[in-house]
């Protein structure tokens, strides 16, 4: 089961993900909204199954509305060491879930808000599942090498031909990264903080794929229509 978390940024419309991402929410069984995230859920289409935050964003109407209609709610005090979107991935780990999708991550009037959520695709808890961030124009995701067995690791990237597919180190930089089905190839070279060479590589294969022999590889896929 995948849950889908509602965050607190300028969310896409249901059309806009799926003309971007076809198939993005057939997995999803568990929708949870960080604080004022839940005003997305009208726009997907979306009922929410447990609300998370600590109400600033949201507003006192707002959370009576959702208790009216007798949405869980689990409210924080403000002055907390954890964002509401990081609460709310908790909440659906707890919750049983085994992967996330988020949306409204990645817009919204503070660039240090979108920042802090593509981290949380770093958060110990997330290891060894796969977590992605969707709007319309972007599916952001985390490649963590070694693997639990100490070896490469190997991530497809299947899509469209012609999208682009961005390559990103996280932290001190990344080593061994080979790229197949991409339109330039790397073949196990490093790619160091700092630099901008994995950026706007063209996918010119259905099935590409990279792999990472050690770092944390960010993978920024972006429709061509862009």
């Amino acid at each position: 089961m995948d849950a889908l978390i509602l965050a607190d940024g300028d969310g896409p419309t249901r059309g806009e993900l799926d003309a971007a991402w076809p198939g993005w929410d057939a997995a999803i069984g568990l929708v949870v909204a960080a604080d004022g995230g839940a005003r997305l859920a009208e726009r997907l289409g979306v009922t929410i199954d447990l609300w998370v935050g600590d109400g600033d964003s949201l507003g006192e109407d707002g959370l009576a509305a959702l208790i009216a209609a007798g949405v869980p709610i689990e409210r924080t005090r403000q002055d907390k060491d954890e964002s509401d979107t990081e609460l709310a991935i908790d909440a659906a780990l707890r919750l049983g879930a085994d992967d996330v999708v988020i949306v409204g991550a990645l817009g919204g009037p503070r660039i240090d808000h979108a920042l802090a959520n593509v981290g949380l695709l770093a958060m110990p808890a997330l290891d060894a599942r796969t977590a992605v961030i969707l709007d319309g124009r972007s599916r952001v995701s985390l490649v963590r090498a070694p693997g639990p067995d100490g070896a490469a690791v190997t991530r497809a990237l299947p899509g469209r031909t012609g999208d682009l597919v961005s390559l990103l180190p996280l932290g001190p930089g990344v080593e061994g990264v080979t790229t197949g089905g991409l339109a330039y190839p790397l073949a196990d070279e490093p790619l160091p903080p700092g630099r901008a060479r994995g950026l706007s590589n063209v996918r010119t294969s259905h099935d590409a794929a990279v792999v990472v022999r050690r770092g944390l590889l960010l993978i920024v896929e972006s429709p061509a229509t862009l």
